[in-house]
């Protein structure tokens, strides 16, 4: 049994996002937690609210054991980009892409051995 996360239209380039989602793949939720919350990028905040959504959702939505998840799955899709345009010398304009996220966790009990 797994529980999901989605966060939508984050303002973080996925380039940057995965950065942190390859720090926390494979770890327990606790260790997770104390990754993201030590971790001075961009996305480590909004990546911390989600892991412990993830894990809210095993324990209230499935009866998982909180103390047995981990995080199986993490990975962020590019989402839709904002377009603007910066204004350059001799009446030129320079296209800026303000890129958009959609990063998901899955969280997994383990197995008993």
């Amino acid at each position: 049994m797994e529980a999901k996360a989605h966060l939508r239209y984050i303002r973080i380039s996925p380039r940057k996002v995965q950065i942190v989602c390859d720090l926390i793949r494979g770890k327990s939720v606790a260790q997770a937690v104390a990754i993201l919350s030590n971790t001075p990028k961009a996305a480590a905040e909004p990546l911390l609210k989600l892991v412990k959504s993830a894990a809210a959702n095993a324990e209230n939505n499935h009866q998982m054991d909180p103390e047995k998840l981990y995080v199986s799955e993490t990975f962020a899709n590019p989402g839709p980009i904002i377009k603007r345009f910066m204004p350059r010398a001799q009446g030129r304009a320079y296209r800026i892409n303000k890129r958009t996220s959609h990063v998901t966790v899955v969280v997994k009990e383990k197995e008993a051995k």
